[in-house]
């Protein structure tokens, strides 16, 4: 009996004649070694000895100890698994249709004494027990049943591809699915920071504005406010005229240009004519005297922006 360990995969040929199978191919074998009392067994191989013609252990790998004479190594099997070719050959189906089978098998040394002991060629003999086999098997089929056990391989493949497209493609739209949402979620994030600033700007200028307000204010209260005043606005008054003419289609000039005295002056004029002007008051109440004054306040003003036009 052997002790093997023997996987076999078989395909179908539609061939000529038939050819007759030989013997399977031994695997070389690298030679008997000899007895130098001290031995080291190399991994995945098994040494088989005998003391006096008769069986007595199997050495393990790493260092052994035989004694010179008695001991005699007489088979070496290699543990790792092997690969034979089965023989081409015919084989006749249940509806009496002759076809050509090959196969593969893969075999492995399970117990190394009774693969030396129990048959001659162990190689040789599970090729001949796998062609048995396979043309055993195929007697119990019709050609139809053959050929459908072949596509039904093939479907099973191209299902298994289909299925490992489908996945990448689900993975590629996840992921871009993901990329998307993590974009919007940035921007979404950087819009709310944008708005915040913008938001902290404008409370921080108005807050500016105000405290401005406050000073001057309070500026315009204490001694010679007044003055500063005047000059403040008589600066803008320059300004202006500068602005205009650079920006503006139409020109004002005041009546004399190169009278920047007058200019000044007509400026200090206009604010001290609105800093005095009295608060107004309903209309009831009005007496004949401020009505005059308001009247000639007003007159002196038209007269004063009629100086400056210059179309």
């Amino acid at each position: 009996m052997l002790a093997r360990a023997a996987r076999g995969t078989g395909a179908l040929l539609l061939k000529g004649p038939l050819q007759a199978s030989g013997r399977a191919p031994r695997r070389a074998s690298s030679g008997l070694p000899r007895n130098t009392v001290v031995l080291f067994v190399p991994q995945q191989e098994a040494w088989v000895v005998e003391r006096m013609g008769r069986f007595h252990r199997i050495l393990d790998p790493g260092l052994n100890i035989l004694i010179p004479v008695l001991d005699r190594i007489r088979y070496v099997q290699s543990l790792k698994e092997i690969v034979i070719n089965v023989p081409e050959q015919s084989a006749v189906t249940l509806d009496n249709v002759t076809l050509q089978i090959d196969g593969v098998l893969y075999l492995r040394i399970m117990d190394p004494y009774k693969a030396s002991y129990g048959v001659e060629d162990p190689e040789y003999a599970v090729t001949q027990l796998a062609q048995t086999t396979m043309r055993s098997e195929l007697g119990k089929l019709s050609l139809d049943k053959v050929f459908r056990v072949e596509a039904e391989r093939r479907k099973r493949a191209t299902v298994l591809e289909s299925e490992g497209t489908r996945e990448s493609a689900i993975n590629v739209a996840e992921g871009k699915k993901q990329a998307q949402i993590l974009a919007s979620e940035a921007e979404k994030a950087e819009q709310i920071n944008q708005a915040a600033g913008e938001a902290s700007a404008v409370l921080a200028k108005a807050k500016a504005k105000a405290e401005a307000i406050r000073i001057l204010a309070a500026a315009l209260t204490q001694h010679n406010g007044d003055a500063a005043a005047s000059l403040t606005v008589a600066e803008q008054y320059v300004s202006a005229f500068s602005k205009l003419a650079k920006d503006s289609n139409t020109i004002l000039l005041p009546s004399n240009p190169g009278d920047v005295t007058s200019m000044v002056a007509q400026a200090m004029g206009v604010y001290g004519a609105l800093t005095k002007a009295p608060a107004p008051e309903a209309p009831h109440s009005v007496s004949n005297g401020s009505s005059r004054d308001v009247q000639s306040t007003d007159a002196s003003l038209d007269e004063e922006l009629d100086r400056v036009k210059l179309s």
